[in-house]
């Protein structure tokens, strides 16, 4: 059987102020396409439907809309799990008479784990939990991490799972070594929030959600779709795409990614002002993405934003090389200071951190006697 492992849409996100909600409807227009041209028996959605727990009504809007589309008008049965941006009992209203057109959404993590068999297939659903909700779920106290957490929820499964037929896990987690990226909201401080991909190994394919990157982690059988488009500039170079799985009956399967081609792009440039502003480099790339600059000017420009405006309307961020550099310089100097040195020696090491000037003799008398009228003062 044939079946499509998407995650992470994220519905109602705002990046950098802008609501992205028309971008998202144009790249789940783009995956209807894909879904009528591909033809799956199932379509897997491994959480984080929503960006947040209380979504905007356009977001619920927007996905009432694709859900019924994909499930009602093309009859494709969908598994979808709640993430940890998701309201899990949000996502869980309804679901009881949404099984009737075979739409299985799990919101809330409850004792019920039996699987949704779809061709041949059996697939089980472990949406996102905090561990002290599977601890008082399962009512065992060792349970402190999603490690622990998932190994009980994996051992669970495990007592009635047959493996002599072809069993898929639909979960939302962070396995240990994933590579992340600045969108995706921690799940725990410390490593408590990984787990490991040794949990899945009972699993012929396990369809994550969470990470951002399709090639956030490299396994046999533990995948992650990636994000449906990208949500922060650490994104920029990643490819977004969904999995395409043909599964056989003995749990063997093959993979294929389809990329989707956003309304607006989200990249980087970097280089100088005039550079930039030059026709003969931007004629070529598209003007409309969504672009954050790096500017390598030295000197003070006015209205930087302003003039690269003019060309690239959909700027969302612009930092300067050099300011980055003096931060560092900042962070430098705090690292190197010196406790026994004179308040004067430390003044003229932030000075020459700080600026390019020379710290000359005029400057110094000017600061020793400030210096001095200072602590003075301080004695009264």
């Amino acid at each position: 059987m044939k079946f499509i492992h998407t995650a992470d849409w994220h519905l109602g996100k705002i990046v950098h102020g802008i609501h992205m909600t028309e971008e998202q409807r144009h790249m789940l227009l783009k995956f209807v396409d894909l879904v009528e041209e591909e033809k799956p028996d199932a379509i897997i959605i491994a959480g984080d439907l929503y960006d947040r727990s209380v979504p905007p009504t356009e977001a619920v809007e927007l996905l009432d809309e694709m859900l019924f589309k994909l499930n009602v008008d093309f009859k494709i049965p969908i598994v979808a799990i709640a993430g940890n941006h998701d309201s899990a009992e949000r996502l869980s209203f309804g679901t009881n008479w949404y099984k009737q057109s075979r739409l299985f959404i799990k919101g809330k993590l409850t004792l019920d784990l039996a699987p949704v068999h779809i061709g041949g297939v059996n697939f089980y659903s472990i949406p996102y939990a905090e561990p002290g909700t599977v601890r008082h779920l399962l009512n065992d106290d060792s349970i402190h991490t999603h490690q622990d957490a998932m190994k009980s929820l994996v051992g669970k499964i495990e007592e009635t799972l047959n493996p002599n037929e072809p069993n898929v896990l639909v979960g939302h987690a962070f396995v240990l070594g994933g590579k992340t990226s600045d969108s995706e909201r921690i799940l725990s401080v410390g490593g408590s929030g990984c787990v490991g991909a040794e949990l899945f190994d009972c699993f012929d394919y396990t369809a994550l959600g969470h990470l951002h990157s399709p090639d956030a982690i490299k396994h046999p059988k533990v995948f992650y779709s990636g994000s449906l488009m990208k949500y922060s500039f650490s994104e920029a170079k990643q490819k977004k795409a969904v999995s395409i799985i043909e599964m056989k009956e003995d749990g063997t399967f093959t993979t294929m990614s389809r990329s989707l081609q956003p309304k607006k792009d989200m990249r980087e440039l970097e280089g100088y002002l005039e550079e930039l502003l030059d026709p003969a480099f931007y004629s070529s790339q598209s003007q409309e993405d969504y672009i954050k600059v790096t500017l390598l000017d030295e000197l003070e420009i006015l209205d930087p934003m302003g003039k690269l405006r003019q060309v690239y309307p959909n700027i969302l961020h612009l930092e300067r090389k050099w300011n980055i550099t003096d931060i560092r310089r900042k962070d430098s100097y705090s690292l190197k200071r010196d406790e026994k040195k004179s308040e004067l020696d430390l003044f003229q090491t932030f000075y020459s951190s700080m600026t390019d000037r020379v710290f000359d003799e005029s400057k110094a008398s000017i600061m020793t006697a400030v210096i001095e009228k200072t602590k003075r003062e301080g004695e009264f």
